[in-house]
């Protein structure tokens, strides 16, 4: 693909996420027209609005893979892999805001979306065996809680880089909210 080919394909993907986090039912045209990009180049390489945004989707979850394959989360030292992991993630939900579960339907999205959980369970098991995660909560709940931490770091941080708001989450994750107590 030339330069220019790839540079438009990128704009209109980021554009689209943005664009289709905001309204699902952006269309085509205002993507390209936000874009910078004549509409008609747009449907050369996509078919459908579908189409669109599976190639969106696609690139988020390519970034997700990236941020966790970053993070090292199988050697690296857990509380430096916990940091990174959560840096990458809020990265990636400022750049592909989209709301993944509307592409769950599709068997390709949801094998990917279900890897990339196991990975980070794995990682959260590894953490709790290794003594960062407390091991006396129900299985699932660091796994659950995570996410949305991650989520409004990222929507809700905006005047933090992604480490800045990296660190308000982990510590959110591993003090809790409340007052540290005097013993």
């Amino acid at each position: 693909m030339r330069a220019d080919a790839t540079r438009n394909l990128e704009r209109v993907l980021s554009t689209g996420a943005r664009m289709l986090a905001d309204d699902p039912s952006a269309t085509i045209a205002a993507i390209a027209a936000e874009a910078g990009v004549d509409r008609r180049t747009v449907y050369r390489r996509f078919a459908s609005r579908e189409d669109l945004m599976a190639a969106v989707y696609g690139a988020r979850y390519d970034a997700v893979e990236q941020a966790i394959e970053a993070a090292r989360l199988r050697e690296a030292p857990v509380a430096v892999a916990l940091h990174r992991y959560v840096e990458g993630i809020i990265a990636v939900n400022r750049e592909w805001p989209v709301e993944t579960s509307l592409m769950l339907r599709e068997m390709a999205i949801r094998e990917r979306r279900r890897r990339l959980i196991d990975e980070v369970d794995a990682f959260l098991r590894r953490a709790t065996d290794e003594g960062l995660l407390r091991s006396d909560l129900p299985p699932g709940w660091v796994a659950m809680a995570l996410p949305p931490l991650m989520e409004h770091a990222a929507a809700n941080l905006p005047e933090l880089s992604a480490a800045q708001a990296a660190d308000v989450v982990v510590d959110t994750l591993l003090r809790g909210v409340g007052t540290p107590q005097a013993h």
